[in-house]
């Protein structure tokens, strides 16, 4: 636990660092001085920018970040799958194409945002659906039913492109399936960051949970857990998280994927230790990620573009290791 404890002083550091950069970056002293004249009721310039642009910014990559790597670590878990991810279950497709349904039938951020969260939450509805139709709530029955969700809003998504707009909603669309936190809205970072915190604390208390829910399901329920119960509620949380994420920020990348692959291999495979470590490591990668995709250059570059770069070599790097996190 020390060396998470060391993670967390590590993000507070690279979080205090990233709200200077950016076109204007004052001195730390400089920094502190309009800091404080802001909190005493004289703002400055520097107030203004960090208060209204950077900070959100920054609280938005942080809260993406342990979002989609918490998920993700809870997902491989309960399904028992490392290569489990969040859009396993279908909801980050159907966040998508709802994000490109909104931009269809509207051009306010908010019709976008609040479109992608419900067809989010209803593409996992679809899946736990077609997963009691079938009459059973097994591991391998809710995967193949995410399979048909993740396809079906994938193939609706392809039809919204194919009909867009394409001087003015199909770029759009494609540029938010990139994935990026430059149209970060205050008021909404503000209102949907705390909700994804909760919902990040409920799931790393779920810990010991999913360690025993592991084992499999006639095991769980021999040591008296509630198995359908809380692998619903882990479904619930892991959606939830999920769609936010993307109602930010659009598609970002291989975060909940090798996030906690790291984490599984320098803390091994208990839940109580993964889950902290892999919220804590994919707020730290989104948010230093960010800074580069908004400061090394002239162009600001999509972050999912970015973490996708980056992603691919680590993931191949961590494949020919990926069995030592979960068999020890």
């Amino acid at each position: 636990m020390k060396a998470i404890r060391w993670l967390l002083v590590a993000l507070i550091l690279v979080a205090s660092f990233s709200l200077l950069l950016g076109r204007y970056q004052p001195s730390p002293f400089e920094a502190a001085l309009r800091l404080w004249q802001g909190v005493t009721g004289t703002p400055s310039e520097l107030w203004n920018v960090i208060t209204e642009l950077r900070a959100p910014r920054v609280i938005a990559a942080i809260s993406i970040g342990a979002a989609l790597a918490v998920s993700g670590a809870a997902y491989q878990s309960l399904f028992r799958n490392p290569l489990a991810s969040p859009e396993v279950l279908g909801g980050l497709a159907g966040a998508a194409f709802g994000a490109a349904l909104g931009i269809l039938i509207g051009h306010t951020l908010w019709q976008v945002q609040f479109s992608s969260f419900a067809f989010g939450l209803l593409a996992v509805g679809i899946t736990l659906l077609l997963a009691r139709m079938v009459g059973q709530g097994g591991i391998i029955v809710l995967l193949l039913a995410g399979l048909i969700s993740g396809a079906f809003f994938t193939a609706l998504l392809a039809a919204a492109k194919y009909v867009a707009d394409p001087y003015d909603q199909l770029p759009a669309i494609t540029y938010w399936l990139m994935g990026t936190l430059s149209s970060i809205d205050a008021n909404r970072v503000w209102l949907t960051a705390p909700l994804m915190w909760i919902a990040t604390a409920a799931l790393v208390m779920l810990g010991h949970a999913l360690n025993v829910l592991s084992m499999g399901d006639e095991e769980a329920a021999t040591l008296g857990m509630p198995v359908r119960s809380l692998r619903l509620l882990i479904i619930a949380l892991s959606t939830l998280l999920g769609t936010l994420s993307v109602t930010l920020a659009g598609m970002i990348a291989w975060v909940g994927l090798l996030i906690p692959q790291i984490a599984r291999l320098i803390w091994g495979a208990d839940n109580r230790r993964v889950l902290p470590a892999s919220a804590l490591l994919g707020a730290l990668y989104v948010l230093v990620l960010d800074d580069v995709a908004r400061t090394a250059f002239t162009v600001e570059l999509p972050l999912g573009i970015l973490t996708a770069l980056v992603g691919l070599p680590v993931f191949a790097w961590v494949l020919r290791r990926v069995a030592v996190g979960w068999t020890e």
